[in-house]
């Protein structure tokens, strides 16, 4: 952090990121946002990398990256490589077209439901709304 940089408060950054003053040590803990250094009287100063890093994690989180991903998609320049990235992207990538099939499926027979209910058949409409058992 340059002298000429702006510095933040834990409860600034927080603000500005519009998360708790809880979630930037959490961050933390988890070691995808360094500890920054101290003032004199001991209190955390924040620059614009770590407001970047932070903001960065949160459109991670917001794209359903987990942090496991995201502390790849951050790991030191000289330990990461484009493939890392792409296998990183490109497995979240197949999680959510596994989690849109799941949810198509679902809009289909919730569809289905709809279809039948309305149509008055009343012993089909409760046939469907009842779950499957559960496979053993």
């Amino acid at each position: 952090m340059t002298t000429a940089e702006r510095t933040f408060t834990i409860g600034e950054l927080a603000a500005e990121a519009g998360v708790g003053v809880e979630t930037i040590r959490f961050y933390e803990r988890q070691g995808i946002l360094p500890e920054p250094p101290r003032s004199a009287s001991g209190y955390r100063r924040y620059g614009d990398v770590d407001r970047w890093r932070l903001a960065f994690i949160l459109r991670g989180k917001a794209l359903g990256f987990s942090l496991r991903d995201i502390g790849e998609l951050l790991g030191a320049e000289s330990e990461r490589s484009i493939a890392d990235v792409l296998r990183v992207t490109a497995a979240r990538l197949e999680r959510v077209e596994q989690e849109l099939a799941e949810l198509a499926s679902h809009r289909d027979r919730l569809r289905s439901l709809l279809r039948t209910c309305e149509n008055g058949d009343g012993e089909a409409c409760l046939a469907l709304a009842t779950p499957d058992p559960p496979t053993i």
